[in-house]
């Protein structure tokens, strides 16, 4: 399920993240406050875009994405924390935890194939990131297992078999309740 992207955020988040993460030894750590820093500022100064749905999120990933690898780092190495940091930021500003976690779970694991990267590892990171994230803001952790499991299938879906046996597989071994989840739907 490809989700259409609000080009603008994905342009500004980029820009916002390449200039957060230039001269930072660890990125994978500064990836998380400055994605969700990024996203309370833009949705503070653009309130309209938080209630414009799962394009949302899924635009602040993709324009996360977009700037770890400009600057040299892999989806794999940020996907957990670009994650968070997305949902922790949507749902800060007023965003509801569906659409944040739908959102950037679905746009994560679509980009990771695109470029290449194993999309059952970076399944398992984006499950954990936003399961993180809507804890730490008091959301709902066991409905965001269920809505990040149920968006990363769906998003394998859409890219192929491979990638969603890959996820499946993937989700089952390291993610509890995951089984369960993936089982509901299938049969």
């Amino acid at each position: 399920m490809a989700i259409p992207l609000v080009s603008n955020l994905v342009s500004g988040v980029k820009g916002g993240l390449t200039a957060a993460l230039e001269g930072v030894s660890d990125i994978g750590g500064a990836v998380l406050g400055s994605v969700k820093d990024i996203v309370v500022s833009t949705l503070k100064e653009t309130g309209e875009f938080v209630t414009q749905g799962i394009e949302v999120p899924a635009s602040i990933v993709k324009g996360s994405i977009d700037g770890v690898v400009e600057v040299g780092t892999t989806v794999i190495a940020t996907a957990k924390n670009i994650v968070g940091g997305t949902v922790e930021g949507f749902m800060t500003s007023g965003g509801k935890q569906d659409t944040a976690v739908t959102g950037a779970v679905s746009q994560v694991i679509t980009s990771a194939a695109e470029l290449g990267e194993d999309v059952g590892d970076v399944a398992v990171l984006a499950v954990e990131g936003a399961v993180d994230a809507v804890s730490n803001v008091g959301g709902d952790a066991i409905g965001a297992t269920k809505e990040a499991v149920l968006a990363a299938v769906d998003a394998a879906k859409g890219i192929g078999d491979t990638a969603l046996d890959a996820v499946t597989d993937s989700l089952k071994k390291s993610i509890d309740g995951a089984g369960e989840i993936i089982d509901s739907i299938t049969s």
